[in-house]
């Protein structure tokens, strides 16, 4: 990576922190926007259900800078393979939502 490629990726990074502190969710703000768009039917946010625990899923991704792009992409197109057997099929939420959700996930790392 060059060195404007670098700080590139540094503003970037920048710019999805701000844009995590906008967006928060206090948790029963994030819980409900889970239950309104049926996060609840396969996850709970303290204990395995069909999917992983939010805060399992938090602490996974906890060091990884991307994780709520990461998160995003999964929730939107779905994902297979990290939690077990089990697919997550992308589900049908806004780009905002998904973005919601996500920033509200990692709020959950202990």
């Amino acid at each position: 990576m060059t060195l404007a490629g670098s700080v590139a990726a540094q503003t970037l990074a920048s710019a999805s922190d701000a844009e995590r502190s906008a967006q928060a969710l206090s948790h029963a703000e994030g819980l409900a926007l889970a239950k309104a768009r049926a996060c609840l039917g396969c996850h709970q946010v303290d204990s395995k259900r069909v999917g992983p625990a939010f805060q399992a899923i938090a602490q996974r991704y906890a060091d990884r800078n991307d994780a709520a792009l990461y998160m995003v992409q999964v929730i939107r197109k779905g994902g297979r393979g990290q939690w077990g057997a089990v697919p997550m099929p992308g589900q049908a939420v806004s780009e905002q939502d998904a973005q919601k959700l996500a920033n509200w996930i990692i709020s959950l790392r202990k």
